[in-house]
């Protein structure tokens, strides 16, 4: 079955809007928050980013900065099961934090 692609736009701090593809969205009761995970259409370095939201707000929502090494660790486990179960690439070791940023 074809997954559907879904896309949300992001605004920097200096006003520029951003596109973004996202690769998965996740829950985590541990931490009791939900997770996208994302690129950054036309960003040929093929880094994922990760970013916390609350999906109650709809489309004006928010995204937040991952807290801790732990949390970390969590999403990029999920991350990696997530890209080895569809045969996708794996995740960069380096972690990239993501600042508060509206979608």
């Amino acid at each position: 079955m074809e997954q559907q692609t879904e896309f949300f736009t992001v605004t920097d701090e200096q006003g520029k809007e951003i596109q973004c593809e996202i690769i998965m969205t996740f829950e985590s009761e541990e931490f009791g928050k939900s997770y996208v995970v994302y690129q950054v259409v036309g960003d040929e370095s093929g880094e994922y980013y990760a970013a916390a939201f609350n999906p109650e707000d709809g489309d004006e929502g928010r995204l937040f900065e991952i807290e801790s090494d732990l949390e970390w660790d969590f999403v990029e486990e999920v991350l990696e099961s997530y890209l080895e179960e569809n045969g996708l690439d794996e995740v960069e070791e380096e972690e990239t934090e993501e600042e508060s940023e509206e979608e």
